[in-house]
């Protein structure tokens, strides 16, 4: 699809079939020329790097986010290193003296659920975990647990991590639970550039994180989150950007935030992720790819992948180990889920066949890429595994 455009990746890994694109998608090699005009830029404004960064490249990445999740509210996208750093000043915005509840599921990021597993061992906080499994009932069982405990903080995934099943209709779901009083986040990161994503009629309700580390290939230190217009909590983790342009007035010793996304700032970042992230969005944008298109793709080579593996026939690894709930609407990754230490043992084999892949427990993971091509499959080397 936009093979042609990953050449130095794609050369560099001669040879290899990269299944872990939902970790890690190869970059475009445009993305080479932003890291040099990064360096040029820095060398060229030296201490006035921070206004061209905040006036010129900030905004132009901001809009962009904000046209793919259909916010029309650009200022409301805030940027850190990572998702957690986010994650965590939401928290820091509740008084931890004082009975904090959380709902969430037993299927988030890593971060997060260390995160509050730590908060678990105070007295004060509880956390209400939803199984998504079985997948079919989830959503009816998360909004139950929702209104059964009246929770301060409601955080689930678009898309989970550890199986690539995705939310039927996240404007349903969050519709479903609109009459809560609770702080929404949605963690997006597996579908942001992966699967369309709209979340217009509640721009003013959640905040939603991703970042460019994955499917949007702009590499790591370029997450974001798009906070809702007039939820002005007050975190206690807070940095100099989150009051940006009023550092020359004299000041109380009072904390003021700004009054749009950057309200939830932190401080100095390395902004060679947002150059990059900016020439992916207009290298796609000069290619007229849009997310479907790439959805459409993807969903096409998983299509032809579970093809051939059924047609290997392998007791091992097939179709009945697969978890999904509908292949029509998931994210860009396959997960099965395995007999013992199968996963592990299948990882390695794959490697040491120039096949990466990855694994969590028991679940092998094969992900799929616009640099993929259907010629690109050959699962042969399985016929020859010592199961």
């Amino acid at each position: 699809m936009l093979k042609k455009h990953y050449q130095k990746f794609l050369s560099a890994n001669n040879g290899v079939q990269h299944y872990a694109c939902h970790s890690h998608h190869y970059w475009p090699d445009i993305t080479r020329d932003a890291m040099i005009a990064y360096w040029d830029d820095s060398a060229a404004y030296v201490d006035e790097k921070w206004d061209f960064f905040f006036q010129e490249k900030v905004p132009a990445l901001q809009r962009h986010i904000a046209n793919l999740l259909n916010t029309q509210q650009p200022e409301q996208v805030v940027f850190a290193p990572n998702t957690h750093e986010l994650l965590f000043r939401v928290l820091t915005s509740f008084d931890l003296s004082e009975p904090l509840k959380i709902v969430t599921t037993d299927s988030e990021f890593h971060s997060f659920t260390r995160q509050v597993n730590r908060l678990d061992e105070l007295n004060n906080v509880e956390i209400v975990r939803v199984q998504a499994q079985p997948f079919a009932t989830f959503e009816t069982r998360f909004v139950e647990a929702i209104k059964a405990n009246n929770p301060d903080l409601i955080f689930f995934s678009q898309v989970f991590f550890n199986s690539g099943v995705a939310i039927g209709d996240l404007t349903g779901l969050l519709g479903q639970i609109s009459d809560s009083d609770a702080v929404i986040m949605v963690d997006g990161y597996h579908a942001f550039t992966a699967l369309p994503v709209d979340i217009s009629d509640f721009r003013s309700r959640i905040f939603y994180l991703a970042g460019g580390y994955k499917y949007a290939q702009g590499g790591e230190g370029v997450c974001f989150m798009h906070c809702p217009k007039n939820v002005l909590l007050r975190p206690l983790y807070t940095g100099w950007y989150a009051e940006f342009g009023e550092l020359q007035k004299f000041k109380s010793r009072k904390v003021d935030y700004s009054k749009a996304g950057f309200h939830y700032a932190g401080s100095t970042m390395d902004y060679s992720g947002v150059y990059r992230q900016l020439a992916v969005f207009d290298l796609w944008g000069r290619e007229k790819v849009s997310i479907t298109d790439v959805h459409h793709h993807v969903q096409y080579l998983q299509k032809a992948f579970l093809q051939q593996l059924s047609e290997l026939k392998l007791p091992f690894l097939n179709e009945s180990h697969l978890l999904t709930l509908s292949l029509d609407h998931h994210g860009h990754f396959l997960a099965f889920e395995l007999e013992g230490d199968m996963a592990a043992r299948l990882h390695d084999y794959l490697k040491s066949h120039k096949i990466v892949t990855d694994y969590r427990g028991n679940r092998l993971r094969f992900g799929f890429a616009p640099y993929h091509e259907v010629a690109d499959i050959d699962l042969n080397c399985l016929r020859q595994f010592d199961a």
